[in-house]
């Protein structure tokens, strides 16, 4: 084969990417590089030999099988490309080059009664669904147990919620990832699920099984061999292709977990702004951050975890467009939909820097407490609302945003003001008494006391999702 240093490559995948995390770029190699496309074609077509094997030279199973899978093992890659070069068909010279390599009983038998979609879509399920039974669900369940690891740690770990850029009530940092276990969690168990439901197919050019109708009297039964052989179920419908929305739900929810990290990366960037320093990605003793401000500590990880997002989230409109296909089938989705390897590496590349961010993620606990007193007493203007109303204020939302307009006018603490709005504080005595609350100067003292479910909901969250790791 062609030895061509990395650098000289065009994708970044297979230069930047492969060098930052050169084991999963093997790994996902194994999968989605062209020779493994090759690899997963020729298992196809060896599973279809085997089945005519079985079904016309039943007595010579036992000698020719083992001589089939040695022949798997004989094709190179360089001799399709070659011979595709000749015949202008990437299956045929498929088909051309494993001819050479089978017995000669055999010969006859390959690709017999199949069209190159038998093969191609069927291959493509079997890879896919090996990538991420075998790869994929791996990395991303790694990452949902740093999530967990970090829901459970810090459920109460208080800090100031923030809506809209502003500060809010306070919450814990735990329940704060809680939200990311959750929502990850859930497209974990989808990836699952729909990798599981990838199908395959042998029902020919047009799907109405034409062809193996001559070569069996139940050409359902011979497809269900062929599947049966690889792992795989039946479409329920073909045309030449399998139906194309069993991949592309699978890449669709793909999608929805990388806008979760994506998120997660948006939220923990934002936290490490030099305003708020609550939480901080490891930086090594020798890492720069800036090539002309030595103090500067990027989140760059989180940063790369969004960019990789950016990149290619957009190309779930190809996933769409490759949905599309005139009558039984043409060509225009054959150079898109190679280019789903790169949107699958894409994601993976940024599930395992996203793991890489949380094993080292410094969590700043005295810098969340300092950030929630500095945020003021207004913090809890939700919680004044509240009592005043419970206490028979029927404005009562008026009368604290009344409050918070002259707290801000006169520079004073939500406190004081209110200690001038002599029926406003007692209905506030009262209801801090009925809530047993001691007084509002204590109230107003802990700010970190209002934080409602947080940390027994990040507990519970977290205690979830690991009973359902486990149960795997």
């Amino acid at each position: 084969m062609e030895s061509r240093p990395i650098f000289q490559n065009i994708s970044p995948i297979d230069h930047r990417y492969s060098r930052s995390a050169p084991e999963l770029f093997e790994s996902l190699s194994s999968y989605l590089s062209e020779e493994a496309v090759l690899r997963y074609c020729i298992r196809c077509e060896a599973a279809l030999l085997k089945v005519h094997l079985r079904n016309f030279l039943p007595d010579r199973r036992q000698i020719l099988e083992p001589q089939i899978d040695a022949a798997v093992n004989k094709v190179r890659i360089e001799e399709v490309y070659e011979e595709e070069e000749r015949t202008q068909h990437n299956i045929r010279a498929l088909v051309n080059v494993f001819k050479r390599y089978v017995p000669d009983p055999l010969k006859a038998y390959v690709h017999l009664g199949a069209t190159s979609v038998d093969i191609l879509d069927t291959a493509q399920s079997l890879r896919y669904k090996e990538l991420f039974q075998r790869v994929v669900l791996s990395e991303m369940q790694e990452l949902h147990q740093e999530m967990i690891r970090l829901a459970e740690t810090h459920a109460d770990t208080v800090q100031c919620g923030r809506t809209h850029g502003q500060w809010a009530v306070p919450l814990t940092f735990g329940y704060a990832m809680a939200e990311y276990v959750s929502r990850f969690g859930k497209c974990l168990n989808e990836v699952r699920l729909r990798s599981e439901d990838l199908r395959g197919k042998w029902a020919g050019a047009v799907g109405a099984y034409n062809a193996q109708s001559v070569l069996h009297q139940d050409p359902l039964a011979l497809e269900a061999e062929y599947l049966g052989l690889l792992g795989l179920n039946r479409s329920d419908h073909s045309t030449q292709m399998v139906e194309p929305e069993y991949l592309l739900r699978l890449l669709l929810e793909v999608n929805v977990a990388f806008g979760i990290l994506a998120n997660l990366a948006d939220d923990l960037r934002h936290l490490q702004r030099s305003e708020i320093a609550e939480v901080r990605e490891h930086f090594s003793q020798e890492q720069v951050g800036s090539s002309t401000m030595p103090q500067k500590r990027n989140p760059w990880n989180c940063e790369h975890v969004k960019s990789l997002w950016k990149t290619f989230s957009p190309r779930v409109m190809t996933l769409f467009w490759d949905q599309i296909s005139e009558h039984q089938r043409d060509l225009s989705n054959s150079a898109s939909s190679r280019f789903s390897a790169e949107f699958v590496s894409g994601f993976v590349f940024a599930v395992n820097r996203m793991k890489k961010v949380l094993k080292g993620l410094h969590v700043d606990r005295e810098r969340m407490q300092q950030n929630l007193r500095n945020s003021g007493d207004s913090v809890l203007a939700e919680a004044v609302y509240i009592l005043l109303a419970l206490e028979g204020d029927e404005q009562a939302h008026e009368t604290v945003r009344q409050i918070t307009l002259e707290k801000e006018q006169t520079g004073r603490r939500l406190l004081d003001v209110l200690k001038l709005r002599k029926e406003a504080w007692e209905r506030l005595v009262r209801g801090l008494a009925r809530v047993g609350n001691t007084s509002p100067e204590d109230f107003f003292a802990s700010p970190e006391g209002y934080i409602g479910l947080a940390p027994k909901l990040a507990r519970q969250i977290a205690t979830d999702w690991k009973s359902r790791h486990r149960d795997r």
